[in-house]
């Protein structure tokens, strides 16, 4: 499993990370508080609070091409 935070600022920003997200069979969760939500249920992204950086958990060793895709949300 791979861990990291991203930030999720817009609309636009929440719809092109899931359409990312949806292409792949792993599965992603984020992490808001103590909610866990579907990386790939926009309606869930938009129950968290996105004002604050969401921890996100990719569950596959192999996810570089999707990193790669995600690299403007990911804080560094």
């Amino acid at each position: 499993m791979i861990e990291f935070e991203m930030n999720l600022s817009s609309t636009n920003d929440v719809k092109d990370f899931v359409n990312t997200v949806s292409r792949y069979d792993f599965e992603v969760d984020l992490v808001s508080g103590r909610y866990i939500v579907d990386a790939k249920s926009i309606m869930g992204i938009f129950s968290l609070d996105l004002a604050k950086p969401i921890k996100v958990k990719v569950h596959t060793e192999d996810a570089s091409e999707f990193l790669d895709q995600i690299d403007r949300f990911i804080v560094k």
